[in-house]
């Protein structure tokens, strides 16, 4: 055989398989801390440690705090503070991990289990998997653990090398931008974004942001609100596979310049583009192993409506609009923040989950998408374009 990276062709031999639910692109997991409740997290390579940021009444943690520190990330205004706890024991189905650091955010900023439709205690750091090689299989829903020693590459893999920085992960991408330029790029890969990328805006050597562009609240960070540019692209590469007008983030300054000013990243590679593949990650011999898997071409879509909404109520599929996107179908419809969806096209949306309602304001049509709300009591309807404003002429 071969040796390439460290590894082997052939057959691997796991240690551990786990089960993964997937919510939208976000990759939920359960696991135990200390012989807690199960708890659920997502699964975030852009995190180093666990994250602890809601617990339930229903739910039993037993950490050590320790010392008070603040938390970077996206976003703007706001100051994140959570408590440390070192020396946790974390059980993912029958793998154990000893030593492990978890931080306890001092309050929820990110209401993760409303804006996911179900139950969510917090976010899953990389430190989880650096001692072992994993495997990312979206197809049968599974997360894999391998040990390094012999580890066989499954056959259909193409390889690519990371770079590890600081405990994070960074892979270098090939981008055709708007301006006809080509650009290798250094994006960190991000399990925890929901999208497919975003590009910095900051400096000199920035992508050109499209022409044909639509200004959103692109999420939530633990400092604060995310806002900036959707965009169609011409081409985004991940060595020979490559994807034709993809639909991409460009952050507004504000937002980015504390992460870009430390950083000589271009960007972040997301989960809405990762779920393309089965991937394969070795950070021990910073490795990436990718192939392709059913969702590969499917189409890229984006928030055509410019509606945000959250499950207001835990235990009922009560869904309510918390941002309607300036200048969107949506706001130009008449639709506002505390509206409460009753009906999308005729369905009653207490028979839908949280994703599927997304999913009807990502349909673009010729046609518009009626709904119905219930405002301060009062039953009204709106219909919304869905044309695609972001299709090249």
């Amino acid at each position: 055989m071969m040796l390439l990276s460290g590894a082997l062709l052939g057959r691997p031999i796991k240690v551990a398989s786990i089960p993964i639910e997937l919510a939208g692109s976000y990759i939920i997991i359960n696991t135990t801390i200390n012989n807690s409740t199960p708890l659920r997290l997502i699964f975030d390579t852009g995190v180093r440690n666990t994250i602890i940021t809601e617990v339930h009444k229903e739910d039993s943690i037993n950490l050590n705090i320790g010392n008070r520190k603040p938390i970077q990330g996206l976003g703007f205004g706001k100051t994140v503070s959570s408590y440390v706890s070192d020396s946790n024991n974390i059980k993912l189905g029958k793998l154990k991990l000893t030593g492990k650091t978890v931080n306890l955010l001092e309050e929820d900023l990110l209401g993760l289990s409303r804006h996911i439709g179900v139950k969510i205690n917090g976010i899953a750091g990389i430190d989880l998997i650096k001692d072992h090689i994993i495997k990312i299989d979206y197809n049968r829903k599974k997360m894999i653990f391998y040990r390094h020693e012999q580890f066989l590459i499954p056959k259909g893999y193409i390889y690519k090398p990371i770079i590890v920085e600081n405990g994070k992960l960074y892979l270098n991408l090939t981008l055709l931008d708007d301006s006809a330029q080509i650009r290798n790029i250094k994006m960190l890969i991000d399990t925890g974004a929901m999208l497919n990328a975003w590009f910095q805006t900051v400096r000199s050597d920035a992508a050109e942001i499209p022409e044909r562009r639509v200004y959103a609240r692109i999420g939530e960070g633990l400092s604060g609100e995310l806002h900036g540019y959707m965009a169609r692209i011409p081409q985004i590469c991940l060595d020979k596979y490559c994807f034709h007008q993809p639909i991409v983030v460009f952050p507004d300054s504000a937002t980015i310049a504390g992460i870009i000013s430390k950083s000589d990243r271009d960007g972040t590679i997301g989960n809405e583009l990762l779920s393309r593949f089965n991937i394969i990650i070795d950070i021990k011999n910073k490795a990436l192993y990718l192939k392709p898997n059913h969702s590969f071409n499917n189409r890229f879509r984006y928030n055509v409506a410019g509606i945000e909404i959250i499950q207001s109520n835990p235990v009922l599929p009560v869904y309510e609009i918390t941002n309607i996107w300036k200048d969107s179908p949506a706001e130009k419809a008449g639709l506002q923040p505390g509206d409460i969806l009753i009906e999308i096209k005729g369905i009653n949306t207490f028979t839908l989950k949280l994703s599927e309602v997304r999913g009807y304001f990502q349909r673009i049509s010729e046609q518009p998408m009626q709904i119905v709300v219930d405002r301060n009591h009062e039953f009204m309807t709106f219909n919304i374009d869905m044309q695609d404003v972001l299709n090249n002429p």
